[in-house]
C-alpha cells in the first residue's frame, strides 16, 4: 500500500547521512517501515530520530494494554479526523480488542458505549483532555486506581504523542492509498 503526502518524496541515494541513519533506525526498529508521520519527519533528521523512539515507546512499551493503547490513538485520529492515523490504526485496535461498536462510534464522532470500565476511563481522559485541557480529580483517580501512577503518566504521553502524529499527518496531507473511502468528511 502506498503512502502519499504534500512534501517532496525522498530517494534513499538522495537523503542525507543524518536522514539515511534516521531511515535505518526506523526501519530496523518494530515498525519495519517509513509509514504515517515518518514520511514527513525524515525531512527533519533530528525531530524523526527523537519522534520515532518516543513513538516506539508510546506504541509497544507502556505499561498499558495494547487495547488501550489504542483506544487512546484511536480518540485522538476521531478528534483530529486524522485519515492516515485512524487508517494505520483502526485494524489494530480492532485486533487488541477494541470492539466494532466503539470503533464506529468514535469514527462517527459519537461517545461509545462501553461495556470495560477501564476502556471507559481511556476515552474520558481523553475527551476531557481535548476538550477542557485538564482532567479533574475524581476522573484522575479514578485512572490512577486503574492504572497506577506510571501508567497514567503514560497514557498522557500516548494523547500527546499521538496528537502530534495527527497534526503531521494532517498538516502534510500523508495519505495511505488503500482505495477504500476516506473515514472522516472534509
Amino acid at each position: 500500500m502506498s503512502i502519499q503526502s504534500r512534501l517532496t518524496p525522498l530517494q534513499p541515494d538522495q537523503m542525507s547521512e543524518d536522514q539515511q541513519r534516521v531511515l535505518a533506525d526506523i526501519l530496523k526498529g518494530p515498525r519495519g517501515n517509513l509509514d504515517g508521520p515518518f514520511l514527513a519527519w525524515i525531512h527533519s533528521p533530528a525531530l524523526a530520530d527523537h519522534a520515532q523512539r518516543l513513538g516506539a515507546f508510546c506504541r509497544y512499551g507502556t505499561a498499558l494494554e495494547l487495547r488501550l493503547t489504542e483506544l487512546a490513538i484511536l480518540t485522538t485520529a476521531a478528534w483530529w479526523r486524522s485519515q492516515a492515523e485512524w487508517q494505520i490504526h483502526a485494524p489494530i485496535a480492532r485486533s487488541a480488542g477494541v470492539s466494532d461498536s466503539v470503533i464506529d462510534a468514535l469514527r462517527e464522532q459519537q461517545p461509545p458505549t462501553f461495556t470495560r470500565a477501564d476502556e471507559q476511563c481511556v476515552y474520558d481522559i481523553g475527551q476531557l483532555l481535548y476538550h477542557t485541557r485538564r482532567v479533574d480529580k475524581a476522573l484522575y483517580d479514578q485512572g490512577v486506581a486503574l492504572f497506577g501512577e506510571s501508567a497514567m503518566v503514560e497514557l498522557i504521553g500516548v494523547y500527546g504523542y499521538y496528537a502530534l502524529v495527527a497534526m503531521t499527518l494532517n498538516i502534510f496531507d500523508v495519505r495511505r492509498d488503500s482505495g477504500a473511502p476516506l473515514p472522516f468528511d472534509e
